[in-house]
């Protein structure tokens, strides 16, 4: 049976709940309907003039084959952002569920990179993979591959795949460990008692166990990937070379405010969202089934 929690003051929920209600509506739903609104405007660059068009600039984002491009980069990339952090996170929440000496400082080191703005792992990660002073990329001249994301698209995502994927680890890394933690010792010894080997405990036990956490940092990541990762994107690459890594946040920002698309860009940015909401109705929708499983 819940608790029902009672204020002796009627107004005192109303008070405590205004800040945060302030704060949503002046820094979401007043942006986002005024997006909403110059979607369906053409606006020259300085907002002198305008002419209400209806939905002519979503007909014009779906006929550019440009923006169709960055529909397919923005996939590959937050899959792969997702993909690449969250592996990484689960091997290193595995290995640090184990009683290992130092065990406290070893998790302490691997949630500091969850502190580093995005702009500053873009930088980071862009010194190190320079094609001129970058010791990654003077490690991979040394093996034979001559690396250059300013002229190579496939290195220039790899580069902002794994900034990416490198800021989000400890994120993930938490709520994985976290997951472990929650596991019945009892279900693991007995099926070690049965003589399943680690690899078979933790695909048959442990893994499936983590599913509910698992798909929440699946939408989490790819939500991060989608919005989050502007600053790496800036600071690394700028979208090239030659559109290879324009993502659609990106490209809300390079047709808006480069090439001054005031309604295109308004446009784009009430698609993306409303994929963002989609995927927060989803991830909702089955955090309350297994609820009530």
């Amino acid at each position: 049976m819940i608790k029902r929690v009672t204020f002796r003051n009627p107004w005192l929920p109303y008070v405590l709940l205004a800040p945060q209600l302030l704060i949503t509506l002046v820094f979401f739903i007043w942006p986002a309907v005024q997006a909403l609104y110059q979607s369906l405007l053409v606006e020259d660059a300085f907002g002198l003039s305008t002419e209400f068009v209806w939905f002519e600039n979503f007909e014009d984002l779906f006929a550019d084959p440009l923006y169709l491009e960055s529909f397919w980069i923005t996939a590959v990339f937050s899959l792969s952002v997702a993909a690449v952090s969250m592996g990484v996170a689960l091997l290193l929440a595995v290995m640090a569920d184990r009683t290992i000496k130092g065990a406290t400082t070893y998790k302490t080191l691997l949630i500091w990179p969850y502190a580093v703005a995005p702009a500053v792992a873009g930088v980071l990660w862009f010194f190190m993979f320079n094609p001129v002073v970058g010791i990654n990329a003077y490690l991979l001249r040394s093996l034979g591959y001559e690396w250059n994301h300013y002229l190579d698209g496939g290195d220039a995502m790899i580069l902002v795949v794994i900034a990416a994927s490198w800021k989000q680890v400890a994120y993930n890394f938490l709520f994985f460990l976290a997951g472990l933690q929650a596991i019945p010792r009892s279900l693991i010894e007995a099926a070690a008692i049965d003589g399943a080997g680690p690899a078979k405990r933790f695909w048959t036990i442990i893994f499936p166990l983590l599913s509910p956490t698992t798909f929440f940092l699946l939408v989490v990541n790819v939500v991060y990937a989608f919005f989050d990762t502007f600053g790496i994107i800036h600071a690394t690459t700028e979208g090239g070379p030659a559109g290879a890594t324009q993502i659609l946040v990106y490209k809300v920002f390079s047709d808006g405010f480069i090439g001054l698309d005031l309604g295109g860009s308004a446009a784009q940015s009430v698609i993306l969202m409303t994929i963002v909401i989609s995927l927060t109705v989803v991830q909702f929708r089955y955090i309350e089934r297994k609820v009530e499983y």
